[in-house]
């Protein structure tokens, strides 16, 4: 439980048997809220103020907690969802009433999918307003149902602490997800009468049986070919170590889906990289010949197991914290449901695959380092996507962060941009909204103010949320926005071009990037060939100041690649 001193002179704490936290003095229900998610450790809250959350805001004004006002809630909600990736610790966001509410849903729904830990709060009207027609009022509690875990409207201030509890753990539960508090503003405003925080209580690891171990660990000994897909629930469960001696001591290797990045570094011999695009690349041969998919913390809504096992022909061990989702190309052998680490080691200590080579392994890896090299000394210009990436690449350290909005550029950032480390890479492929980059990447730069930190957009994605470029520069939090420019939504030029040989309604003209980040009083910056893109991503990550670098993309690649995958065979 953490204890933090109240800023209110006229309130005071003390704990009462059971742990909680008892405080004496006049509360209303927003001060109480306030209280419990100081109990809950929280940092930030991301909003907007608005006349139905006045009560909470200025609760806020004497908490410790340090409030960020952005200039769209969908910004605030995509703040609090890479916040509470990075963490584990949910994010929080505020919004008002009404079309706050519907602003903040996108963000909400995001994390959601993708698995990370948010609390959003609304602003309410009044619960004697509720039954006529009033003033932007929406039962948000019906519209946030869909997207949220959990989410209710508090009612009474005496259940406050026991919702903002529920609402904490529920949320950094596994699989982590969204949920969603209404409060109504005279509710707000109501005495509590005696209050207090309910401590939080530690959820101790589930561990899988010794049966299941031995069943994984007999199928594993028996494949010739076994593959490992590693997911996003490995970096949730912090067991990237485990798993590369998992695979190193077994000899299998390890494909990762877009959300699975850096589990094991990838200049690990036995890791094939990514897996996730919509065509065929190097990484399908390994999956045409496995006869064992091991799938570490794998989530269905990473990559569709229907891509890579469509006849349901390939067996699959299912190591994760929860038991699998049900689809008919997803139908495991074995599950092994607890502590991944502990599931890892033990599965480990069981399992013998001494003197059995990964020759076709050896070979995938082979190709895809050949075709990432290939572009390291291009000079086209507009630059090839791939060496966008490969350069910047060069220039981020291991654990420096590159937040991927959704686009074409996502596509090539998948394929492309390779990591060493867990949640260096976040890239948003359950919900894949646009316009996460930015306001992600403030996040990042918050919960990580030593590292480098670069939000990779297009330029559709970039008009989305550049308005919380203000918001990074007036909270000071440096960090690059390098932009995609093809004046299109490349994205779906390129699925229109590969389904139909045409394209329509998907261009657009741009403002001057650099101008529009002078304007802001931020650097901005031009790419005029090839060869200025090193130092200029060197220069901007030097700034102290956010900075925008414009760099126009040969998209003409996305039809190359789709013509390539296609001539693709695989050794035999």
């Amino acid at each position: 439980m953490i204890n933090k001193p109240l800023q209110n002179p006229e309130k005071t704490t003390s704990k009462t048997n059971s742990g909680h936290q008892k405080i004496t003095g006049e509360l209303n229900t927003a001060e109480l809220l306030v209280q419990c998610l100081e109990n809950e450790g929280v940092e930030y809250v991301f909003g907007l103020p608005g006349e139905e959350n006045l009560h909470v805001l200025q609760a806020l004004r004497t908490s410790s907690i340090q409030f960020i006002t952005t200039r769209h809630e969908q910004g605030a909600a995509f703040m609090a969802d890479v916040y509470g990736r990075l963490t584990g610790k949910a994010g929080v966001c505020l919004s008002t009433l009404g079309p706050g509410a519907t602003n903040l849903m996108t963000g909400v729904a995001d994390a959601n999918l993708d698995g990370a830990p948010l609390v959003a709060i609304t602003g309410q009207v009044g619960t004697d307003r509720m039954h006529i027609e009033s003033h932007q009022y929406l039962d948000l509690v019906a519209m946030f149902s869909p997207v949220t875990k959990w989410n209710t409207q508090i009612v009474r201030p005496s259940n406050t602490a026991e919702i903002i509890r529920k609402a904490f753990k529920v949320a950094q539960r596994e699989k982590p997800g969204a949920v969603h508090i209404d409060l109504p503003e005279n509710i707000a405003a109501m005495p509590v009468g005696a209050a207090f925080t309910l401590q939080r209580d530690s959820q101790e690891a589930i561990y899988a049986s010794f049966r299941s171990f031995n069943r994984a660990a007999e199928a594993i000994c028996k494949a010739k070919h076994p593959l490992i897909l590693v997911g996003n629930g490995a970096i949730r469960a912090n067991a990237s170590e485990a798993l590369t001696e998992f695979a190193t001591q077994l000899n299998i290797p390890v494909v990762n889906t877009f959300m699975g990045k850096g589990v094991i570094p990838y200049t690990h011999p036995l890791s094939l990289w990514t897996i996730g695009l919509q065509q065929r690349d190097h990484v399908s041969c390994a999956f045409d010949q496995t006869d064992l998919v091991i799938a570490v913390g794998y989530d269905l809504i990473e990559y569709s197991p229907k891509k890579w096992n469509p006849d349901s022909k390939i067996p699959i061990i299912h190591i994760g914290a929860t038991p699998a989702e049900v689809d008919s190309s997803y139908i495991p052998t074995v599950e092994v449901i607890g502590d991944l680490t502990d599931s890892l080691y033990e599965i480990t200590k069981r399992a013998d695959r001494t003197g059995k080579p990964q020759t076709l392994a050896a070979k995938v890896r082979a190709d895809l380092i050949a075709d990432y090299e290939e572009y390291a000394q291009d000079t086209g210009f507009p630059v090839k996507p791939q060496k966008i990436i490969y350069d910047l690449r060069q220039v981020m350290g291991p654990e420096d962060i590159v937040i991927s909005d959704v686009g074409a550029h996502k596509m090539w950032m998948a394929r492309h941009y390779h990591c060493d480390r867990p949640n260096t890479c976040l890239i948003s492929n359950g919900f894949a909204a646009m316009g996460i980059a930015i306001p992600g990447a403030l996040a990042a730069k918050l919960v990580h103010p030593d590292r480098k930190v670069v939000a990779v957009t297009g330029d559709g994605g970039f008009m989305m949320n550049c308005q919380e470029l203000e918001t990074a520069l007036r909270v000071g939090t440096p960090f690059v926005v390098l932009v995609f420019n093809d004046q299109g939504y490349g994205l779906i030029e390129w699925k229109q071009m590969n389904q139909f040989g045409e394209s329509a309604f998907i261009h657009f003209t741009n403002p001057d990037f650099v101008k529009f980040a002078e304007s802001m009083g931020l650097k901005g910056y031009r790419v005029e060939s090839a060869a200025d893109l090193v130092p200029t991503l060197q220069k901007a990550l030097a700034d102290d100041v956010p900075a925008v670098i414009d760099c126009p993309v040969d998209y003409r690649e996305n039809l190359r690649f789709s013509q390539k995958a296609g001539d693709m065979t695989c050794p035999i």
